[in-house]
């Protein structure tokens, strides 16, 4: 049997980076090095070129220069050539430096102690490219060295025979020793057979022996232990089992329960005037109903209906969607609408407080209906303003597993708070669609009484 070299992909991954980093340590060599003599050509042709055209600089010949100049522009490095009289104005501009920047290297054109003009030389900049492209037998070379040191390294590192049997040997020997010490602790009264030995290592008799033994110890404390009657609420600490069986994330569902709550931490609707709270839970229930409707037109969420039309009342909304069919999202329609609710509450909560009415900020959870009231006690001790709670059994997790991320409520006390997810953010284009869909909403022709 062939066995490989221990670590052999580790190895391999560094052979990689090695020869990344001998690739990348000779481009920068050679750039350096390229960069230096370009530099060093540039400033001869700067000084060749001044002394070709001091006369024509002298006297403002633009025909002279730019034959002078296209002389200079046709070598391969140079991208731009400017030459420029004493008071700064460009004579004469060749080149394309836009499309190729680099390095611009200026002298002054100079006549005795007067200063007649100026030469702008603009350099290309070397390619990382063409520095491969040169140095291809390298490159070659260095990616064959790695390759045949990783297949030496396979061999050189493969364990030998030799260390193979001994790694043997000293397992088959610290097999030994645990079987001398289980045979220790048989009986002193038992014969060690050979049967018994073979024995000593569990069967499927002794497994099932085992658990008929266990399953009978367990069953007579559930019945003593096992409370006759219990309130839901007070079964989340004293029955967690059943609470796991209701919670049961394989559980089926069509319908998803959207639960909209304003956040009322000092009762402020109670004492609100009903001339003002009247009009003001009219504009959520139209705000609510208007965002559904455009919700519900996506081809995505196909096959979700509403059951109820919802309205506010009191100080919460509910809105109830089911499925007209299995590949109806109805779960990831429930989860949209609350966001959407969500973005669209915040908008007009900062435009009354800007015009100093009355608003409060909201919270939404969503669930299946099996949980509905669950949801609303989570909403009521865990959920916070601007805040999305799901509740939903795994087939709806995974409806809407490709377009949310999700995050656990922090520090929970039962098991429907461990259940329960918050909205921590959305893929890129359901939150475009979201901001659309709001942005429909708002522009729906009402947006004068939505607005305040």
């Amino acid at each position: 049997m062939m066995y490989l070299a221990p670590r052999q992909g580790l190895f391999a991954i560094i052979v990689l980076i090695s020869f990344c980093l001998q690739t990348l340590l000779m481009v920068i060599s050679v750039d350096h090095q390229l960069t230096k003599n370009l530099e060093q050509k540039g400033e001869q042709m700067l000084t060749q070129l001044i002394d070709e055209s001091r006369l024509s600089l002298e006297n403002k010949d633009r025909v002279s220069l730019s034959v002078i100049a296209g002389r200079y522009i046709s070598e391969q490095d140079v991208a731009r050539l400017e030459i420029k009289d004493n008071k700064g104005n460009v004579l004469v501009p060749v080149g394309n430096a836009p499309l190729q920047q680099g390095k611009t290297l200026s002298q002054l054109a100079t006549n005795g102690n007067s200063v007649i003009g100026s030469v702008n030389l603009t350099l290309k900049d070397i390619s990382k490219g063409e520095i491969i492209a040169m140095q291809w037998p390298f490159v070659i070379g260095s990616l064959i060295f790695h390759l045949l040191l990783w297949v030496a390294y396979g061999f050189v590192a493969r364990p030998t025979q030799a260390q193979i049997n001994a790694l043997k040997n000293e397992l088959k020997s610290l097999e030994d020793k645990v079987r001398e010490k289980k045979e220790a602790t048989l009986p002193k009264s038992q014969p060690k057979t050979g049967a018994q030995k073979s024995a000593i290592l569990p069967s499927s008799d002794t497994h099932q022996e085992l658990n008929a033994y266990l399953k009978s110890q367990q069953a007579s404390p559930k019945l003593e232990t096992a409370p006759t009657k219990a309130a839901p609420a007070e079964s989340i600490k004293s029955q967690p089992t059943i609470l796991t069986n209701k919670l049961s994330s394989s559980r089926s569902f069509d319908q998803v329960t959207v639960q909209i709550v304003f956040q009322d931490d000092h009762g402020m609707l109670k004492l609100l005037a009903p001339e003002a709270r009247n009009p003001y839970f009219a504009l959520c229930s139209q705000l609510l109903q208007q965002a559904l409707f455009e919700l519900l037109q996506l081809p995505l969420l196909q096959g979700v209906s509403v059951i109820n039309e919802p309205t506010f009342k009191g100080s919460s909304a509910v809105v109830m969607l089911k499925a007209d069919d299995s590949a109806a999202k109805v779960a990831l329609a429930g989860v949209m609408l609350g966001k959407l609710y969500l973005m669209l509450n915040k908008i007009i909560y900062e435009k009354h407080v800007e015009l100093d009415h009355f608003a409060l900020h909201v919270k939404v959870g969503v669930s299946d209906n099996a949980q509905a009231n669950a949801m609303a006690q989570l909403l009521a001790r865990v959920g916070k303003k601007e805040q999305l709670l799901i509740l939903l059994p795994s087939l709806g997790l995974k409806q809407i597993g490709n377009y949310v991320q999700l995050h656990s409520v922090s520090r929970p006390t039962n098991v429907y708070e461990r259940e329960c997810a918050v909205f921590d953010g959305g893929s890129i284009v359901m939150m475009e669609t979201l901001s659309d869909l709001r942005n429909n909403v708002l522009l729906s022709g009402h947006e004068d009484e939505l607005l305040g």
